[in-house]
């Protein structure tokens, strides 16, 4: 298995802190050595019409097959203070699929007109696997196809045919929402499924097992990273408006108070903050070492 990194803020920021430590589980603190990649969504000035409220949103992307923490591409990242709105990012473990730059998350496809990054970390069952490879055999799934060899891009392509074909026109949000929480939890009936999805405008963390998240905003304090003798003060690099929401697989933070999403509940952050929440009606929390048992388990790892 995987683990994943995401951010949701409201307004730009460099998440260069919060990967430094991530990327030393990429072969260093962890064996998630076959690969990384990182996402940015960063408002973009190429259309002044819009004006600064309605600026479009431009995708910056980077993928290795190198682990993350001896990666010359990492290094690029790390010393380069890109400033996004959301960011998600990915270190693999490889279970399904070669070692190779078409199977490194994120994945990214065109939906509606906007640019959708996902990343998931688990594994999906052979039953799911094999059905939908009859679909693409039997021409049904003509509006996604994988590019690489790993479930959890046919995952993710699964998820992008059922949302066309349900709807032949963009949904409002909420509508968009409750659709996902209902396709992701039958994902992760197939599977072990954990996931970040982003379209630059919304972050969306669904927990099949173990994911947490963090809120900084006013009044800042000191982080010190668990993977790396790094520590930063917010409150010395933020304004009091500042609220950065971060999503990891396991905490990056020692000194820190993180929340975790309870099994199959399904979150979407905007500008920070919560904009929907579905919980299952009986909330389980795993511990870390119960996720990573339960990942052995279907022959991956945390």
């Amino acid at each position: 298995m995987c683990q994943l990194l995401g951010m949701n803020c409201n307004t730009p920021t460099d998440i260069g802190f919060s990967f430094a430590g991530f990327r030393r589980r990429g072969g260093m603190t962890d064996s998630h050595e076959d690969g990384f990649g990182i996402a940015f969504f960063e408002r973009s000035d190429c259309n002044s019409n819009k004006g600064a409220d309605n600026a479009a949103t431009g995708l910056r992307l980077f993928h290795d097959n190198r682990p993350s923490y001896q990666s010359p591409v990492a290094d690029l990242v790390n010393n380069y203070p890109i400033k996004a709105m959301n960011v998600i990012a990915h270190i693999r473990k490889a279970t399904q699929g070669q070692n190779c730059l078409a199977n490194t998350h994120p994945f990214v496809r065109e939906v509606w007109g906007e640019q959708w990054v996902f990343a998931h970390n688990g594994q999906m069952n052979k039953e799911f696997i094999k059905r939908c490879q009859r679909l693409q055999d039997n021409g049904n799934a003509s509006h996604c196809q994988p590019v690489g060899s790993t479930d959890s891009e046919m995952a993710f392509c699964y998820l992008i045919n059922r949302l066309k074909s349900s709807f032949k026109t963009r949904p409002d949000d909420q509508t968009l929402f409750n659709f996902l929480t209902t396709q992701c939890r039958y994902l992760s009936a197939n599977g072990l499924f954990n996931c970040l999805i982003s379209n630059g405008n919304w972050q969306l963390a669904y927990a099949g097992s173990l994911l947490f998240y963090l809120t900084r905003q006013a009044p800042f304090g000191e982080a010190k990273l668990a993977d790396d003798d790094l520590a930063i003060n917010f409150g010395d690099v933020t304004t009091d408006k500042d609220k950065v929401t971060v999503i990891v697989t396991v905490p990056l933070t020692e000194n820190e108070k993180w929340q975790q999403l309870a099994v199959n509940e399904c979150l979407i952050f905007q500008d920070g903050e919560i904009l929907y929440q579905d919980s299952p009606s009986q909330r389980q929390f795993l511990t870390v070492d119960e996720g990573i048992a339960i990942a052995r388990a279907v022959g991956a790892s945390v």
